[in-house]
C-alpha cells in the first residue's frame, strides 16, 4: 500500500509512534525512525523492522529545536530525495493542576508536543510543495477536545496540534497535500501501564467499548491516512477512542 514510500515518524522509539513505524514498513514504506533521547528503543524498532524484511533508519533529534529540526529533515531530503508522509507523534506530559504547575512544565510540553508539530510541518512541506504531493499526520489526543484535569499543558498542546491540522491543511491542499490528525483516547503504552489500578477501572468506565486501544489501532489509521485510499480527506480529526468523545 505504501511501497517505497519515505515515511519520517517522530517519536517512534516507543508506543503509538513505534507501532506507526512497525505497520508503515509492514505496507513497504522506508521508514525514518526519530528520537530524541531513547536510543536503545529506537535501535530495537529498526532491528526488528529489519528482521522482517522492512527498510528502516534511527535518527536523533530533539524536534522541539528549530535548527536541528530543519537539520533533520534536510538529512533525510538528501539522502532518499524525498518525504512522502510524515507523523508528527512526539509527545511528552508534565501533569500537575493549574494552580501548581510550574512555567517550565507548561513550556516544555508546548515546546515538545506543539512547537516539534510545528517545525517538522515547516521543514517538510518545502519539499512536498516541490513534489506536489504528500501527507502529514499529527498525533492528537482525546484531551485536546475534551479537556482533563491535571493535563492543562497537555491538552493545550494537543488542542493547538488541532488548530495546526486545520490550517495546514488549508495552506498545502493546492499542492496535492492531506494534513490530518489522529485523537487517541487511552491507548496500551507505558504511560497508560504506569496507572493504577483503580485508575484504569475508572479510565475504562469512561470508554463505551470498554477496553483500552492498542498501538496497532492507531497505527491502522495512519496507514489509511497515509494511502491513496484517503486522498480526498484533509483538514480532519479521527478519534480512536473507543467512544470517550461522541
Amino acid at each position: 500500500m505504501l511501497e517505497g514510500k519515505i515515511a519520517i515518524i517522530t517519536g517512534a522509539g516507543r508506543g503509538i509512534g513505534r507501532g506507526i513505524a512497525i505497520e508503515m514498513a509492514k505496507q513497504r514504506a522506508k521508514v525514518i525512525i526519530n528520537y530524541n533521547g531513547s536510543k536503545e528503543r529506537a535501535k530495537e524498532v529498526e532491528d526488528y523492522i529489519k528482521s522482517q524484511g522492512g527498510e528502516a533508519e534511527a535518527i536523533q533529534c530533539d524536534v522541539s529545536q528549530f535548527e536541528p529540526c530543519k537539520s533533520f529533515i534536510q538529512e533525510v531530503v538528501d539522502k532518499y530525495k524525498r518525504v512522502d508522509i510524515l507523523v508528527n507523534n512526539a509527545g511528552i506530559t508534565r501533569d500537575n493542576l493549574l494552580m501548581k504547575m510550574s512555567e517550565e512544565d507548561f513550556d516544555k510540553v508546548i515546546e515538545v508536543n506543539l512547537k516539534g508539530t510545528f517545525h517538522c510541518i515547516r521543514f517538510v512541506s518545502r519539499q512536498m510543495l516541490k513534489q506536489r504531493s504528500g501527507r502529514i499526520i499529527n498525533i492528537s489526543s482525546v484531551v485536546g477536545v475534551a479537556g482533563n484535569g491535571g493535563q492543562a499543558n497537555y491538552a493545550a498542546s494537543k488542542a493547538g496540534v488541532i488548530g495546526l491540522t486545520k490550517s495546514g491543511a488549508r495552506e498545502l491542499a493546492s499542492r496535492g497535500i492531506t494534513v490530518n490528525a489522529i485523537a487517541p483516547g487511552f491507548i496500551e503504552t507505558d504511560m497508560t501501564g504506569a496507572l493504577s489500578e483503580g485508575v484504569k477501572e475508572g479510565s475504562i468506565a469512561q470508554i463505551p467499548l470498554g477496553f483500552f486501544g492498542s498501538p496497532e489501532d492507531v497505527a491502522h489509521t495512519a496507514v489509511f491516512l497515509a494511502s491513496e485510499k484517503a486522498r480526498y480527506i484533509t483538514g480532519q480529526v479521527i478519534h480512536v477512542d473507543g467512544g470517550m468523545v461522541i
